[in-house]
């Protein structure tokens, strides 16, 4: 039995932070081993457009992400990996998609009522969103999308979308499933009900951020709270984040002090602090050498987007054919 395929992506919208890592670029690189040579990872950069602040830089933020996500881990020799634009095809399938989902369906999705509300203004693409998405799944012949539980209703809808159009047009698309990951629930360091976000300064811990920056925002951190009979929101998510970077002995120590009450939240900081620097240190020089050489990354991404868009045209034959052009 031939192994499933996976595809997953990224939006170039600034540097990595330690959320997104946990959620999602951390099991990209264990994926790549078990599902080798059948996944599809890229920088969603159509999808970046919906948010015309960040897009403005764009190609600066594209190169920058290549650069992490190879210094985080992923090899071009075991996934493919590549550039949203530089395989069209995919806004092709879109637009047939959009030819087929009902708007109800759209209109319900989560992500775009919440946006919606706080936005000024709702382009059309922030409804059309996850009609691109699922163009990204289906096209590569995706069967398992890795997700954490806040985007299964993505993947809902992108099966929708395939049966939709098989009903209309007869099979064409297998309906993908999500690949549930485990993942921390990194949260806001200096607002610790919210999750960790770049587009709230002093909230994360940028993979690329120096030894002194993470250890200026870990001491920032929140730890008061006005409940006592439960642990403070900021002081559960610095353990979170200890668990994940720090041995465990190490982290049981501090637990044990939080009990009897003995604890002192500046050590706690420093420790979680020390170790993020040290996790991430051999990241950061990656990433360093990378970005001197921005040719050498783009020809990495070329190269995966060679072989994504011949699956592309590959599937997109397909399609045409089933609908008659």
């Amino acid at each position: 039995m031939e192994k499933e395929t996976i595809v997953s992506g990224i939006q170039p919208t600034g540097a990595l932070h330690v959320g997104g890592y946990l959620g999602a670029i951390r099991n990209w690189v264990e994926l790549q081993d078990e599902y080798r040579g059948r996944c599809y990872f890229f920088t969603a950069d159509y999808h970046a457009m919906n948010e015309p602040e960040t897009f403005a830089n764009c190609a600066t933020y594209r190169t920058e992400l290549g650069a992490e996500l190879l210094a985080a881990g992923l090899d071009p020799k075991k996934i493919t990996l590549f550039h949203q634009k530089d395989v069209p095809e995919v806004t092709e399938l879109c637009w047939m998609f959009d030819t087929v989902v009902p708007v109800t369906f759209l209109e319900r999705m989560t992500q775009f009522k919440d946006k919606s509300e706080r936005a000024k203004t709702v382009n059309a693409g922030l409804l059309n969103y996850p009609v691109l998405q699922a163009a990204d799944i289906l096209i590569y012949g995706g069967d398992r999308v890795p997700v954490g539980e806040d985007q299964i209703q993505h993947v809902e809808l992108t099966r929708d979308i395939a049966r939709f159009w098989n009903n209309r047009f007869g099979q064409t698309f297998a309906e993908p499933k999500p690949l549930l990951t485990k993942t921390a629930r990194v949260m806001s360091l200096n607002f610790p009900e919210r999750k960790m976000s770049k587009s709230i300064p002093g909230s994360a811990v940028f993979l690329a951020d120096s030894p002194d920056e993470i250890r200026a925002k870990v001491r920032k951190a929140v730890t008061a709270s006005s409940a006592e009979d439960s642990m403070p929101a900021g002081v559960a998510n610095l353990f979170e984040l200890f668990a994940e970077f720090g041995p465990a002995e190490e982290v049981e120590k501090f637990q044990k002090q939080y009990a009897d009450r003995s604890i002192r939240y500046s050590e706690l900081k420093d420790a979680v602090a020390d170790h993020l620097i040290a996790y991430f240190a051999p990241f950061r020089a990656r990433r360093e050498e990378l970005l001197r050489h921005p040719n050498e990354i783009e020809k990495v991404f070329q190269q995966g987007a060679k072989r994504a868009r011949a699956k592309a045209q590959e599937t997109m034959q397909i399609v045409r054919k089933k609908i008659g052009f």
